[in-house]
């Protein structure tokens, strides 16, 4: 199946890991600090008994022999010698990032291989530009947690050769992610763009005192997320009329008048701020165990839908 490298052992690394493991490659997890690695492979057996007990396990082979496919070091080099493909997820730092796209191009001997990054806000042409392999870089963005939510958004730098942008579709298809493609880069990419967009009118409706935090996340939970956790927008829309045509006849008048009372980004520093994390803090305190609890809830459940997802696309 070939070699991949990963580069930083965090929670997002060890997904990495088992994801490329559960399709069969063999993976090097690589951590500055070797604790670090040997903390992480001990979890990922952990994770992936845990998983075979939930039946959410990925591929065909066994907890017991997934992990025999994963070793750990804290040699850089051989983390990126004789790889097919390079996934680093060191912490959202670009001078740190630079610096390490720098050393894996230099360790990496092969033009073929990919060398991508897990970033969720840096544009490729802030990291890539000056690490010698730009040609061969690409982001690969997935969603937390990536083993349950598998949506994964690739986005090249504007040098990156249209076959490393194809072979990292498809690649991401061969370990059970969902790729999308960006055709070329644009701050905060396509999830973060969207997300922003239903997080400032979510505020907006709070802080103008139209409704509490509360009922604005039962109108996602309850609402939205649950149609948008099935069907997008654009499906949505296709849906609910006898077509796209019909639904913008009927409702693009009303989707223009109320988008124009938006108004500007909120400013996310005033007194809404602090009503907002008072009332979340009492929600979910930060000092009680109740945010672990809440993680693992959220967790839990995406796991049942991908559970779900799976059973009812396999039918």
């Amino acid at each position: 199946m070939g070699k991949v490298g990963i580069v930083g052992s965090g929670l997002i690394g060890r997904s990495w890991a088992m994801i490329f493991a559960s399709a069969g490659f063999e993976v090097v997890l690589f951590d500055i600090q070797e604790t670090q690695v040997t903390a992480a492979l001990a979890d990922i057996e952990k994770q992936l008994e845990a998983l075979t007990k939930s039946g959410l396990l990925r591929g065909s082979l066994t907890a017991a022999e997934q992990p025999k496919l994963i070793s750990g070091t804290n040699n850089l080099e051989e983390a990126c010698k004789d790889t097919v493909h390079i996934q680093e997820c060191v912490p959202e730092n670009p001078d740190l990032k630079k610096k390490v796209f720098a050393s894996v191009a230099g360790f990496v001997n092969s033009d073929e291989t990919v060398i991508c990054s897990s970033t969720s806000c840096l544009m490729p042409s802030k990291i890539f530009s000056d690490c010698g392999r730009t040609a061969q870089c690409i982001i690969a963005h997935p969603v937390n947690p990536p083993y349950y939510a598998p949506m994964v958004e690739i986005i090249p730098h504007d040098l990156t050769t249209q076959e490393v942008r194809q072979r990292t579709r498809d690649l991401m298809s061969k370990v059970g992610q969902k790729p999308v493609l960006l055709n070329r880069e644009i701050d905060g990419f396509a999830l973060n763009r969207i997300q922003y967009a239903v997080i400032n009118e979510s505020w907006r409706l709070v802080q103008d005192g139209i409704m509490s935090p509360q009922d604005v996340d039962t109108v996602l939970t309850a609402g939205l997320g649950m149609r948008y956790a099935t069907i997008g927008p654009f499906e949505t829309i296709h849906l609910n009329a006898e077509g796209t045509q019909e639904y913008m006849e009927k409702y693009g008048e009303t989707i223009k008048r109320v988008s124009a009372t938006f108004g500007p980004t909120p400013a996310y520093n005033d007194e809404a701020l602090d009503e907002i994390v008072k009332i979340m803090n009492k929600e979910i305190p930060l000092d009680d165990g109740s945010m672990a609890k809440r993680r693992a809830r959220r967790d839990k459940l995406l796991a049942g839908m991908a559970k779900l997802f799976n059973e009812i696309d396999n039918e």
